[in-house]
């Protein structure tokens, strides 16, 4: 049975922040370059173009015209760009906690204070465990700030160390979810971010079924694609700048070739055909397409339920001015009824499991799941060194 996502009250919508400039240095990630990390994860609010001449002149903006196919949302964000691009959701991240870390007189570093002060972990004679321990709570204690400056879900990483196992990764979201709930942040308020190995996927069939929201990410085949829909993950992230990275510099990934002689962008058409997937065959997964890289981009995924979109390229549509007879030019690429037409093979029909799924991803999607875990892992790392290097903490 899974949970009923009603929208946030209206007091969430009105939630300000300093104007403090927080930055911190670049991770494995995409989004990972400044203090806020958001993904588009509850289909609230369209990104904001700010103060519209349209009442004046008739004319809106670009922004305004994509969003009315997507939703459009910052990849990354400073609080001095809070009200130019209001953020939907956010994600807590250990590469968030290494921001944090390093400026000290961030809102959020009360919260990692409160967490290294925490005695029930304190307490524990383990080295390793006190040190899960507090980070757990450090991810809660910023996940709970946040809900309460966002609208919608907050996306809680988990240890990407556990990627393979699947009953680790389940313990680990049932903690942190009981932590959200000592805090009284509700259920569905929350994902929880999971990449999409095997054994990641059958962790968020399993959580699902229990009503925990997941949100699957490194999903760089349509096998991964696929086989998380049928998990029935609430949210799947393909990376579509990263696919085609990879395409440039590399050969030998059949699903990619195949879509190179289509003439297609290998990134996007993975976006296409997974979405064309879960619409056609009726499954309850949104697709979040990120790394989007331009305008053109951009243009050409409208219809995605979520686009993540860099501030360079939100800027652009919020100054590209567009005329009334000019905003209906403005194509979907992606609808439901587009994808009742689109035809797929019996091999990718298959009720996925295991075996099926590491024969099907190619060498492009076992690299890059690859390289993201490593990301992942060496920034969980720097985090427990970092809070072994400063617990306890001053003046808490």
């Amino acid at each position: 049975m899974s949970i009923s996502l009603q929208s946030p009250p209206s007091s969430f919508f009105s939630s300000s922040l300093p104007k403090s400039r927080l930055r911190f240095a670049n991770g494995f990630s995409s989004s990972s370059n400044l203090l806020f990390k958001f993904n588009a994860s509850f289909p609230v609010v369209h990104a904001s173009s700010g103060f519209s001449s349209s009442v004046d002149t008739g004319l809106s903006t670009e922004l305004d015209a994509v969003s009315t196919f997507s939703e459009i949302v910052p990849d990354t964000v400073i609080f001095d760009d809070f009200e130019k691009f209001p953020p939907t959701a956010a994600t807590v991240s250990s590469s968030l906690l290494l921001g944090i870390l390093s400026l000290p007189d961030t809102i959020f570093r009360n919260a990692v204070d409160m967490a290294l002060a925490d005695s029930s972990c304190s307490g524990l004679d383990n080295p390793e465990l006190r040190l899960s321990c507090f980070v757990n709570k450090a991810l809660v204690n910023v996940g709970g700030d946040l809900a309460k400056l966002v609208p919608g879900r907050v996306s809680t990483e988990v240890d990407a160390r556990l990627a393979y196992d699947t009953h680790g990764i389940i313990r680990r979201v049932h903690d942190l979810l009981k932590l959200y709930n000592e805090i009284d942040i509700p259920p569905e308020r929350l994902l929880f971010k999971i990449p999409s190995t095997w054994q990641g996927i059958d962790a968020s069939r399993l959580l699902e079924s229990e009503g925990i929201q997941t949100h699957l990410t490194f999903v760089y085949s349509f096998a991964q694609t696929a086989a998380a829909a049928q998990a029935g993950a609430s949210v799947i992230q393909i990376f579509v700048g990263r696919v085609r990275d990879w395409a440039r510099n590399h050969s030998g990934d059949p699903e990619i070739e195949a879509a190179i002689q289509r003439g297609e962008d290998p990134g996007l058409a993975l976006v296409k055909k997974a979405y064309n997937y879960i619409h056609k065959y009726g499954h309850k997964s949104k697709l979040m397409a990120a790394a989007v890289r331009n305008k053109q981009d951009l243009f050409s995924l409208l219809g995605v339920d979520y686009i993540i979109a860099p501030l360079k390229v939100l800027q652009s549509l919020k100054e590209s001015i567009t005329a009334p007879d000019e905003k209906y030019s403005y194509v979907r690429r992606l609808s439901p009824q587009s994808a009742s037409s689109y035809n797929f093979t019996a091999e990718e029909l298959t009720k996925w499991d295991q075996l099926s799924l590491s024969s099907a991803m190619g060498p492009a999607s076992v690299e890059l799941l690859a390289a993201g875990l490593d990301g992942y892992v060496n920034q969980a790392k720097r985090v427990e060194e970092l809070f072994d290097k400063i617990w306890p903490p001053p003046n808490v």
